[in-house]
């Protein structure tokens, strides 16, 4: 691996260890976790390599394959945020030691083995470090507090508006298994691939376009659909106080099927999103148990459809790269993968016919975007196990 021939080059040495976290994907349950949704997400073989040796004299000294510039601190002073890459670094260190002493710190190259935008990759990097801090310290985590403590480094240190969902996927996946979680109270079920299920590949079409959660539009969808989610407890006359803040699982589709005419036009489409996408997901979690990925794939370019016109996300790039999937042969379904704010598009596949669905995909891409010829690529994936830690 390439972090490693880095690591040697800064330190003279082998890396003492290398944790591993792989991306993931959401077919159906976007923009959904964040209101305490449902969701449906696999781990794929693709993910955040860290090569890694313990620094006993408790400095943190991280570099990446990705960006530039090198990132220091001491695990006893953590500092503020620096609105840079290691901000998800800075926060899990944070994080991690609110309820466990660090002693030692790391030293450590980090490298992803697809382009950044769309995979998840952030949750992917925090969880990758935490497992080489924990590691280097003696700490042992369950899988709960490994998803709760990159949750908190994300949404509360770097603040970006997320849910549980990526951090979930990264950790509780195992291959050839269908994640089904509820983000409400955290129980989830692994639906395995039924013996019915026709083969099936995973296609990232990354369209060229790197992006960032905190600098993106994310945080306005999701107030706006707060927003929304207040106002229909106020036609309904919910208390509001019964709550801690608002969130659309709080509030039954009924009551939104009742009022919905009387949000303002983004609100409503907001609220349509999550409404619509939560009963996606249960029908998705269906038609995966019954072995019908093409049911499921229908589904998920539902959810991209949706994506694009009620949570109004996505590049031009990626909206092209969705219709261009629509109206391909081989392909069940898909849908932007992650927030929707340029990165990647993901295809659920029929094998047979990855190389016409390579071919086609990017020819017809390409020729909208031209622009993009050397930075847009194809990456065939397989569903895998989460984090080991």
């Amino acid at each position: 691996m390439l972090c490693e021939e880095r690591f040697y080059s800064i330190y003279g040495r082998d890396p003492e260890g290398i944790s591993f976290c792989p991306y993931r994907i959401c077919p159906i349950g976007a923009h959904s976790d964040h209101n305490l949704g449902k969701i449906t997400g696999l781990a794929i073989d693709k993910g955040i390599h860290i090569c890694y040796a313990p620094k006993q004299n408790g400095v943190v000294e991280m570099s990446s394959l990705q960006f530039q510039k090198r990132a220091q601190w001491h695990i006893a002073s953590t500092p503020e945020k620096q609105a840079d890459w290691a901000d998800y670094l800075r926060g899990a260190t944070l994080s991690l030691e609110k309820d466990h002493r660090l002693k030692v710190g790391i030293c450590g190259v980090i490298e992803g083995t697809l382009p950044i935008g769309g995979l998840s990759s952030s949750a992917a990097v925090i969880i990758s470090f935490l497992s080489a801090l924990c590691h280097v310290n003696g700490i042992t985590l369950s899988k709960q507090e490994m998803i709760d403590i990159a949750y908190d480094a994300e949404h509360n240190y770097v603040g970006v508006s997320v849910g549980k969902l990526d951090q979930s996927c990264e950790v509780l996946s195992e291959k050839n298994h269908l994640l089904y979680l509820d983000t409400k109270d955290g129980k989830y079920e692994l639906i395995p691939e039924n013996p019915l299920m026709k083969p099936y590949k995973i296609a990232i079409f990354f369209s060229g376009l790197e992006h960032s959660l905190a600098g993106s539009k994310y945080n306005m969808r999701v107030d706006e659909l707060r927003s929304g989610v207040y106002a229909l407890q106020a036609f309904s006359g919910m208390e509001y106080g019964k709550f801690r803040e608002a969130m659309a699982r709080d509030v039954p589709s009924e009551v939104y099927e009742e009022f919905k005419d009387r949000l303002p036009v983004q609100w409503a489409r907001r609220c349509e999103h999550w409404y619509t996408e939560f009963e996606r997901v249960e029908k998705g979690a269906e038609a995966w148990r019954r072995g019908d990925i093409e049911e499921y794939g229908r589904l998920s370019f539902e959810s991209g459809w949706s994506s694009i016109h009620n949570w109004e996300s996505g590049a031009p790039e990626q909206i092209r790269l969705y219709e261009i999937m629509t109206r391909t042969e081989g392909i069940y379904g898909g849908r932007f993968s992650g927030a929707g704010f340029k990165g990647c598009c993901m295809a659920l596949i029929d094998p047979s016919y990855e190389e016409s669905i390579r071919e086609k995909v990017s020819r017809e891409y390409l020729e909208a975007f031209p622009a993009m010829k050397g930075k847009y690529g194809v990456y065939i994936c397989e569903s895998a196990d989460g984090v080991s830690f």
